[in-house]
């Protein structure tokens, strides 16, 4: 594990040490949950993101697919 050293507002400070308490883990342990927590966000974000777009992309394709059922399905002899 490697050892960081970053400046933090007394407010947010204050506040996760009265956080870690009511957990009963030390600051250092809270600050790794919140930055892994913050990690996996990031991640689920991002990969939301680019299943829009992917999906925006193959929108017109899909409802030409869908179109071409419909009329499959509606023809006389189907």
């Amino acid at each position: 594990m490697r050892l960081i050293t970053l400046k933090i507002p007394d407010d947010i400070l204050e506040e996760s040490d009265r956080q870690a308490e009511a957990l009963h883990v030390s600051r250092a342990e809270y600050i790794r949950r919140a930055i892994h927590r913050a990690n996996r966000e990031r991640r689920a974000t991002s990969r939301a993101k680019r299943l829009a777009r992917v999906s925006r992309k193959v929108r017109g394709e899909s409802m030409r697919v869908n179109e071409e059922f419909a009329r499959f399905e509606s023809a006389p002899d189907a």
